[in-house]
């Protein structure tokens, strides 16, 4: 049984990291905190739709597991499969100082920004989730 409400309730919050994404990225801001933060939408998402098939939610932030472990109606490409890849590092890689740490391209920041949007909108469409019903504040 579908339960639509636990998944909006997850969509909401990887709305809300998506927003700040965007608005961060347009402001030029660190892309280092934007990567964090596009992991944390992209990861929601996915656990969205665990929500709606009221599946245990995976403890995991490896977006390929999460992806995998969803069996979403998705088929992504490589390159796609290769940008779950490099938002994975951002949770592992940007969340903590390092001594060869170096701040994301704005270039790769702007297509995973882009990946993570086209993402949200294919779950919701597969959810039959209104865009607007996650777009609370």
């Amino acid at each position: 049984m579908a339960n639509k409400s636990h998944a909006i309730e997850w969509l909401e919050k990887s709305y809300h990291d998506l927003d700040s994404a965007k608005i961060l990225f347009e402001a030029g801001h660190y892309t280092d905190t934007i990567s964090y933060i596009l992991h944390q939408s992209i990861e929601k998402t996915f656990k969205s739709y665990l929500a709606y098939k009221n599946v245990p939610i995976v403890k995991t932030h490896n977006l390929i597991e999460l992806y995998e472990f969803s069996e979403i109606g998705l088929d992504l490409n490589e390159d796609e499969i290769e940008f779950l890849a490099i938002a994975t590092t951002y949770h592992t890689k940007q969340r903590y100082p390092s001594p060869h740490k170096r701040l994301p391209p704005k270039e790769e920041i702007k297509v995973i920004l882009d990946f993570a949007i086209g993402l949200m909108e294919s779950i919701c469409q597969q959810l039959d989730i209104d865009n607007n019903e996650i777009k609370k504040l």
